[in-house]
């Protein structure tokens, strides 16, 4: 009985996961073994990266609203906190944007939390 390889179905696999990797520099983007690695570790960063992402945007809207709330005169924590007394159900992405965009309108959300720490 004559030996068979897996032939055409492991080009086909190889070249599906070298063309994955295309951009990557030197050997990892060309060496079979490197380029399963190369492949491999990025997965693990891109995945890693996507959790990290929210956490960075987070930190980012917190830093803006912060900075919204003491040219008002309000800490960050208390404005979080009157919001929360005050039944505002906006998140800190919109609250953030509002900052931005709309002054007046965070002026009055701004009004409203203090009214409800008072």
């Amino acid at each position: 009985m004559p030996r068979t390889t897996k032939g055409h179905a492991v080009r086909k696999a190889k070249k599906r996961e070298m063309k994955r990797l295309r951009g990557h520099r030197a050997m990892a983007g060309h060496t079979w073994r490197l380029a399963t690695e190369a492949l491999r570790r990025a997965e693990v960063y891109a995945r890693r990266d996507r959790r990290a992402k929210k956490r960075d945007f987070r930190g980012l809207w917190i830093i803006r609203l912060n900075a919204a709330c003491r040219e008002r005169g309000v800490r960050y924590s208390e404005f979080i906190n009157g919001c929360k007394k005050a039944q505002i159900a906006i998140n800190r992405k919109m609250l953030s944007e509002i900052a931005i965009a709309d002054p007046q309108g965070f002026d009055a959300i701004l009004q409203q939390a203090k009214a409800a720490l008072a």
